[in-house]
């Protein structure tokens, strides 16, 4: 019978590591036209899959089943063909069923994305993930929820155990800080610098959460604000910690916001309208400012223009989202607003999401009624992989400040 061969692995690196197995003429077909494995076959194939995920992990001085903070523990053998095989779906997914363990789960996805070797490699389903996502609009206004039913709606009470008592659910600004509570004010006190807040301001937030940089702007610059959000669960707490304020909450796309306002803030939320939908979102903002308005959008970014996101993030985390690159939002801005500031302080998210691993962490006793192990598992893989990819510089946190075309330069370049 004809011989199967699994590619397990592209190359990876300079070093051309390649995994490959070479199922031999030793399997043949059994009924149905599967192919047939002897207890010794399978053995020896596990062994190879498990020698080159080996190799390729010494290369970043990780050990399988090593005692170091960054080694990888095996649980179970099904992990090696499954990480090799399906990439960073594999990597998450078997992780989250207990198949492997690592002590500083951080610093090995640092080590791995640090050193060139991708997450998501070349395969069938990633290239039809590409395809999709360039066919499709998956953050149409039909869509546009999907995100807030599997993330923003889990439960209150989780994030409120997770974040500061604000509930501010994006980086930090940790200059000079030594508490997370200190360093989301100073974010916060920063975006309302950059913006020249004044009281009496108008103040539209898309994407506005739990309503935590309008109270804060409300309080502290006397300003009346509008924030849009998709999330009924948000909504219902944001119009709870917010009462007493100059403060709407509405429940709406952001493409049906309308209305002048003096200034135009987005935090965290650029993240989930998707690539093909950030020339909507610039229409929005420019048709959203008053003349000599301002805007300040806070986002993740990437050093690359892709189209898709990782594929476990896709599934578990953040459906239909993308961060965008310099790249797209250039294109998206031009013609429509100019560029006042753009700073780059992704290196404070990594220390932002540790604290929020560590809060997670000591309070799943109280959480651990409502949610499964399985979730724990996800949740923590989540918080940790995403701080190992802000300490390897994979993706980094935007501050940018627009104007409309011909306003006069504002003092905005603030740190």
């Amino acid at each position: 019978m004809t011989s199967v061969a699994a590619h397990l692995a592209p190359r990876i690196g300079s070093g051309g590591v390649r995994a490959i197995i070479d199922f031999t003429s030793s399997n043949r077909l059994g009924p149905g036209g599967f192919v047939a494995l002897s207890f010794t076959d399978m053995w020896r194939k596990e062994t190879i899959v498990s020698e080159r995920l080996a190799r390729i992990l010494a290369g970043i001085d990780v050990r399988l089943n090593g005692d170091r903070p960054q080694d990888i523990r095996i649980h179970d053998e099904r992990a090696f063909a499954r990480i090799l095989g399906d990439h960073g779906l594999g990597l998450g997914e078997t992780y989250m069923e207990g198949w492997w363990d690592c002590s500083q789960l951080d610093e090995l996805i640092s080590r791995l994305l640090g050193s060139g070797i991708p997450i998501d490699r070349p395969s069938l389903l990633l290239e039809t993930r590409k395809l999709a996502a360039k066919a499709f609009n998956f953050q149409s206004k039909s869509r546009a929820s999907q995100v807030c039913e599997t993330h923003y709606d889990l439960g209150n009470n989780l994030f409120k155990k997770m974040l500061d008592p604000r509930m501010v659910y994006s980086c930090a600004y940790w200059k000079g800080a030594a508490t997370l509570e200190v360093a989301q004010e100073q974010k916060l006190d920063l975006i309302c610098r950059k913006l020249g807040l004044q009281p009496g301001m108008t103040i539209l937030d898309i994407g506005c959460g739990w309503g935590s940089f309008m109270k804060f702007a409300a309080e502290r610059y006397g300003v009346r604000c509008v924030g849009y959000t998709l999330s009924p669960r948000q909504l219902e707490l944001g119009r709870e910690l917010c009462a007493g304020h100059d403060i709407e909450f509405r429940l709406a796309d952001y493409r049906d916001i309308r209305g002048e306002y003096d200034r135009v803030v987005s935090v965290g939320m650029l993240e989930a309208v998707g690539w093909k939908n950030y020339g909507t979102f610039a229409q929005v903002v420019t048709r959203s400012l008053k003349p000599d308005g301002l805007a300040l959008i806070h986002t993740m970014g990437r050093n690359d223009s892709s189209v898709h996101t990782n594929a476990w993030v896709d599934r578990y985390i953040f459906p239909n989202g993308i961060n965008p690159s310099i790249q797209q939002l250039g294109k998206a801005f031009e013609g429509l607003l100019m560029m006042e500031d753009w700073h780059n302080f992704g290196p404070d998210y990594d220390p932002t999401l540790m604290e929020w691993n560590r809060r997670f962490q000591s309070s799943w006793r109280e959480l651990e009624p409502h949610y499964t192990p399985r979730f724990k598992r996800m949740w923590e893989f989540y918080l940790l992989s995403f701080a190992g990819n802000f300490r390897a510089r994979n993706l980094h946190l935007w501050q940018i400040v627009l104007s409309k075309p011909g306003r006069r330069q504002p003092e905005c370049r603030i740190s």
